[in-house]
């Protein structure tokens, strides 16, 4: 399913293999450069896989010899699969380019998706991503991870929101590098469940707010 929401296309591709979704991602990273398409979303699935940033130490992958997929995003491992809801934006970032408030932007999109769904999440000083802060249910737990690329002043890979997983497939590796905090869920923290076929209409209204700084340089 394709729509176009203002100056943003979203592509919503279902079930979609890691490998073929980077891909994917370099082609439109190319194309969005070139002038040739507007800024565009993929949101999809994947089916189970690890994937290692360019900071990933050795100790924190799998302790099983599970494989592992390197990839050319920053930040360390992390895992995909069945439940977790991607979003890869491939954005052209406005003169000068600024990583850092991209990030905080994509941070304050997944922070109001949250909410909307009833889930009171934020930010943690010096740590990317979407958290749930500590309680007396544990410490400060990740609900969404962020991991990104710029190359030619456009954004590649992007987020992963933890909608319904089975979260056991992070307790095989140090998701993160962040060996003192925890990995949580739309659905463990809200006790109910929150899938991913709910979450991605709110997602998708939620997202336009990522180009408000994204300039609208478009050929075609």
């Amino acid at each position: 399913m394709v729509e176009v929401v203002g100056e943003l296309t979203i592509v919503e591709a279902g079930l979609v293999p890691y490998e073929e979704a980077w891909a994917e991602q370099r082609r439109l990273l190319d194309a969005r450069a070139d002038g040739g398409i507007p800024d565009t979303v993929l949101l999809l699935e994947h089916p189970p896989v690890y994937t290692a940033g360019k900071r990933t130490e050795p100790w924190e992958r799998p302790f099983d010899g599970t494989p592992v997929i390197d990839v050319d995003r920053g930040g360390k491992i992390t895992w995909h699969g069945p439940g977790q809801l991607v979003g890869y934006p491939i954005m052209k970032l406005a003169e000068p380019v600024d990583v850092v408030a991209y990030v905080r932007r994509l941070e304050g999109v997944l922070i109001d998706v949250c909410a909307e769904v009833g889930l009171a999440a934020g930010r943690v000083e010096g740590r990317s991503g979407v958290w749930v802060p500590a309680d007396d249910r544990g410490p400060d737990r990740k609900v969404a991870a962020i991991g990104i690329r710029v190359s030619r002043g456009v954004t590649m890979h992007g987020f992963a929101l933890n909608c319904d997983p089975d979260l056991g497939w992070f307790d095989r590796i140090v998701p993160c590098g962040l060996a003192d905090a925890g990995v949580t869920s739309l659905s463990r923290e809200l006790g109910r469940d929150v899938t991913v076929a709910e979450l991605v209409p709110v997602v998708r209204a939620h997202l336009p707010a990522l180009v408000a700084a994204s300039p609208a340089v478009f050929a075609g």
